[in-house]
This record gives structure tokens, sequence and C-alpha cells, in this order.
């Protein structure tokens, strides 16, 4: 895995593959998101929240692109320890908060509002439609703020109140929410 750009832009990052409960996001739909997001954001003044984070991919291309206030949050400890090596390897440590924790309880529990919001739950969680409806009822996201959400095309978000736009790219779909305008 590598990071597409930015400062840290290919520097490459190998989670051990043994027993690895993730599904990393590929270079071709990340680099398909990051090209929306770069012609929508700056950078450098977002506060981003990685749910499900993994291997950490999302978290080291905003950073590596300029974002100096990133939330990380997975509860399986071999990501959080792989995730903290490599920002202590990659030297952007002061730059990401690593939360090991349930993401339903952290959506629960936070009381941070963020600009931008990133969820790549596995597919097959039995809870993964609710995810959506919980980051606006717990008011995670700020009013220009966006939420993306990564699944397959056993899933669809088109009737969401907060729906406003996918993208495929093959059989990774990124679904785009937004608060609803009063």
């Amino acid at each position: 895995m590598r990071i597409i750009g930015g400062d840290l832009s290919g520097r490459k990052f190998t989670p051990p593959a043994k027993n690895w409960p993730t599904r990393p996001t590929t270079d071709y739909a990340k680099e398909g998101l990051f090209n929306i997001l770069t012609n929508h954001f700056d950078f450098e003044d977002l506060k981003v929240l990685d749910l499900f984070g993994g291997t950490g991919s999302h978290s080291y291309e905003f950073i590596s692109r300029g974002c100096r206030d990133v939330t990380y949050v997975d509860k399986f400890g071999g990501c959080v320890a792989f995730v903290k090596k490599t920002a202590f390897e990659f030297k952007i440590e002061k730059h990401i908060k690593i939360v090991k924790l349930d993401v339903f309880k952290f959506i629960k529990f936070t009381k941070e509002q963020f600009d931008y919001i990133f969820a790549g739950p596995p597919y097959g969680l039995p809870t993964i439609d609710l995810i959506p409806d919980l980051i606006f009822k717990e008011k995670l996201l700020k009013d220009d703020g966006w939420f993306v959400m990564e699944h397959n095309p056993n899933h669809s978000y088109k009737n969401h109140p907060n729906y406003f736009d996918e993208r495929h790219y093959g059989k990774t779909i990124f679904s785009f929410f937004k608060n609803k305008e009063e």
C-alpha cells in the first residue's frame, strides 16, 4: 500500500497479512476519492474523523496533504498498534489522535464535530446501514462538512435524507452525505 499525494507521496506501508481484519481501499478508489476532495476542501483547515480506520490509509493521506487534525478510530488492537508504529515512522504522530474503541461507542460518546468524516466499515457488518443515521443523530458533522461512506453494491443510500452523491470504482462505492439545508 502507498500514499498517493502530498508530502508523503509514494511512501509505502505494509500491514501484517496474518489475521488482518481489514479490507483496504484500493489505490484506484482512494485516488478517485481524493481527486474529488481536493476540489472541494482546503486540507490544512480540516478536522477529519476516520472511522473503522484499519491500516490508517485515509488518515495518512489527509496528513500527507496538509491536514493537521485527524482522529483515527478502530477497535482492533493490531490495527491500532500498526497505525501508531506507522505514524511514528512517518513522523506524523503529532497530527493524528489514535483511538482504540468500538466505532459505535465513539459515535455515541464523542462531543467533537468534524469537517470531514470517512467510514470504511466491513461490508458484511450487520449494522452498516445504521451508520449514516447515527452520524447525523449525534451531530458529528459540522454545518458545511461531508460524510463519506465506503460500501459495496449490496448497499444503497440514495434514499437517505442527507445523501447527495455517490461514486463507483469497480465494486467500491463511496456515498456522500451532508447536513440538510435549513
